[in-house]
């Protein structure tokens, strides 16, 4: 740069030295020196360009600017004016650095509790989840499921509900569970035959109530339903409820997908054609 006083190294800092303080690329500095927008003021002898302290404090704005969502001709605009008043834009600038600030430790919580949602399930303490899910729940549960089911889409979409939930919208989904529960047992008394108009309703509330963890497709519940057969641990909540409860409930949820076109025989986890439920 014709002009550009001669130095010492002493005098001012190298490209690189400013590159690593302020945490922007040589390739930048270099662009701003080029365009005109933040130039190195001192030259040494050997040709090399250095900041000064003025410099330095020019692009320390420029690098807030940028931060802020400016862009580059704005920046200029905002710098060059010499009504300006520095030390005004330089509070305001400090605000809004606050609260951006604030935005990302916000951002940052939310992304700890689906961290956390995701290994564990439910952000309940060990006591919260005896109140809200009864004296027979397993804290241990969730951590069983992750093992078995974490790589899947629903549980990334169970997680993602969970770290958003209240004790309090836990308590209202535990308690539409055991509504559900309650109705299924007094719907088998009643003698409530698969496929009549009764036990599809009980078929679509248990699919609504089930959507409060992960969108619940018809296949799906199919496959719900022939888990909860199966599976000890299920079998023993539903037949706790009404012996032979699970196996009914099963029958049921067949029925209602058979009234949908669905194959209950042929269903899989996801509707594509892969291993069947």
């Amino acid at each position: 740069m014709r002009g550009m006083p001669d130095t010492t190294d002493a005098d001012g800092l190298t490209v690189g030295q400013v590159s690593a303080r302020l945490g922007v690329t040589v390739r930048a500095l270099h662009h701003w020196d080029e365009i005109g927008l933040a130039q190195p003021s001192l030259r040494t002898a050997a040709g090399y360009r250095l900041y000064t302290a003025a410099d330095l404090e020019r692009l320390h704005r420029v690098v807030v600017y940028r931060e802020l969502g400016l862009g580059l001709d704005r920046i200029r605009t905002v710098l060059d004016d010499t009504t300006t008043d520095v030390l005004g834009a330089l509070r305001a600038q400090r605000t809004q650095v606050a609260e951006r600030i604030d935005r990302l430790q916000r951002l940052g919580a939310g992304l700890d509790r689906m961290i956390e949602a995701h290994e564990g399930g439910p952000l309940l303490t060990d006591e919260q989840q005896a109140e809200v899910f009864g004296p027979g729940w397993d804290p241990d549960g969730p951590a069983r499921a992750r093992r078995r089911y974490g790589d899947t889409t629903q549980w990334r979409q169970y997680a993602e509900r969970s770290a958003s939930r209240s004790p309090e919208e836990w308590q209202a989904v535990a308690d539409d569970v055991a509504d559900l529960d309650r109705a299924l047992g007094e719907a088998m008394d009643a003698g409530i035959p698969p496929g009549s108009r009764e036990a599809n309703r009980l078929v679509e509330r248990h699919r609504e109530v089930f959507g409060s963890y992960f969108p619940l497709t018809r296949q799906m519940q199919v496959c719900l339903g022939r888990m909860y057969e199966a599976d000890a641990g299920f079998a023993a909540h539903y037949d706790s409820i009404r012996p032979g409860l699970a196996m009914w409930f099963r029958r049921l949820i067949d029925a209602g997908a058979r009234a949908h076109g669905i194959d209950p025989d042929t269903a899989t986890w996801d509707g594509a054609q892969e291993e069947r439920c």
